[in-house]
């Protein structure tokens, strides 16, 4: 059925102003007509009263994950008991369970206002699966766009649970077919160590992939029309990252000048350039204090230095006009399914952005990275009806994304539900 969405202050995202509009969406979902002022001709629609309440469109979560909570794991366990798990989870049963709790936490996103999800990183496949269900109706749920499995080294990040590994350019060329087999959207490479399974000072950044293994895993997935997404966590990572074609950067680190350059043009990337998608709340464990975290000293060591060399990349990109996406890494440590406000907070906060460029990264520049602003991003006629209504104006403050009023997902409205939360961990947050 046609639906209008009366009385709402649709937020202009060029200069930040709103203004009193009714949103026409049409029966498959897209906006057909943006009418200022009061609602007159209603017609064949059912009207849906946005109360006054502030309209920006669906946010994008460009790097997120669905497989955990969010909840601090102490991951300094022995291999036998990680392996007893990993083949209960690669069961059947443990299949079941784990698309269930990624479906769980992917309406929690949805329900706090993001609408589309890049998931870079998931177990046995089940993004796919998840991705299909949605796409089908099956269940309810944002857009995603999905990786499968990491391409990782030997021994390397996410290895050997959350990677397929290889240790030279054919043996990475034959990963990348097989993800592609498995029908994923994205392939995801780790360049570098990661924060999360070091176990030295300095391993997060490590380098580890070499460039002749990112030359050929970019040709492979480009020659297939698909972009490639690198976890990197250091200087020199970044760059062989970027000579070897990789489109976008997850996390990022301190850039020269020749790094700046070969983000804004790139001739080995799919599109010609590369994008920047930092990660702020993924990496906040260096911030804290890990009296009260009890973060071992090897993790706060490496959160810390990541944090700090991400920060600086973030500062430099916004100054130099790289490309910024935002995503924030949920499921990671510290980064629930409910808080993707605090990662617009976090750039607000740390660097000369504003609310309003923050809010333009998060929907129409990530769109844009993703290659999917045809039908998402802005509030434009003719676009999905993916829509978030905001209680208070989130140019003036942009941690009043958090207060949820409405989310529309390809014109339907979403049931806000109780969402479970973690009052402990969210009083840690809140002190950063």
């Amino acid at each position: 059925m046609k639906k209008i969405l009366s009385n709402v202050k649709l937020i202009n995202l060029v200069d930040g102003s709103n203004q009193l509009s009714n949103i026409y969406i049409d029966q498959n979902g897209k906006i057909e007509k943006i009418q200022a002022g009061q609602l007159s001709a209603i017609g064949d629609y059912q009207v849906f009263d946005g109360g006054g309440n502030y309209l920006i469109p669906g946010l994008i979560n460009l790097h997120a994950h669905l497989f955990s909570t969010g909840k601090p794991v102490n991951f300094n366990v022995s291999p036998r008991i990680l392996n007893f798990v990993y083949s209960l989870a690669k069961s059947t049963l443990g299949k079941k369970i784990l698309r269930s709790t990624m479906t769980k936490h992917a309406q929690i996103e949805l329900m706090t206002g993001v609408t589309t999800i890049r998931l870079v990183g998931e177990f046995f496949y089940q993004d796919v699966k998840l991705r299909d269900e949605i796409l089908t109706g099956k269940v309810a749920g944002p857009t995603l766009l999905v990786s499968g499995f990491f391409l990782s080294v030997t021994d390397g990040h996410g290895a050997p649970y959350l990677a397929l590994t290889s240790d030279s350019p054919w043996e990475g060329r034959k990963n990348v077919r097989k993800n592609i087999k498995q029908g994923v959207d994205w392939i995801k490479i780790c360049v570098t160590g990661g924060v999360t399974d070091a176990r030295r000072i300095g391993e997060a950044g490590a380098l580890q992939l070499t460039l002749p293994e990112i030359e050929a895993i970019c040709d492979e997935t480009h020659k297939n029309g698909m972009m490639v997404a690198a976890h990197v966590e250091s200087t020199e990572g970044v760059r062989i990252a970027l000579q070897g074609g990789v489109d976008t950067i997850e996390h990022g680190a301190h850039m020269d000048e020749e790094i700046i350059e070969l983000f804004k043009h790139n001739p080995r990337a799919l599109r010609g350039y590369s994008t920047l998608t930092p990660t702020f709340q993924a990496a906040v464990a260096g911030l804290m204090d890990p009296q009260k975290t009890k973060i071992d000293p090897i993790t706060y060591a490496n959160s810390r230095a990541v944090y700090e060399s991400m920060l600086a990349g973030c500062r430099q990109a916004l100054i130099s006009g790289i490309k910024l996406g935002m995503g924030n890494d949920a499921s990671m440590a510290y980064v629930t399914h409910y808080d993707f406000w605090r990662e617009l907070h976090h750039l607000v906060k740390l660097t000369e952005a504003s609310p309003l460029q923050a809010l333009n990264i998060v929907t129409k520049n990530n769109a844009e990275i993703l290659g999917i602003d045809e039908h998402y991003g802005t509030v434009e006629v003719g676009k999905m009806a993916d829509l978030l209504l905001l209680k208070e104006d989130p140019t003036k403050d942009v941690r009043s994304v958090k207060e949820v009023a409405m989310v529309f997902k390809h014109g339907q409205q979403v049931n806000l539900k109780p969402i479970k939360r973690y009052p402990g961990l969210d009083h840690l947050l809140d002190q950063l």
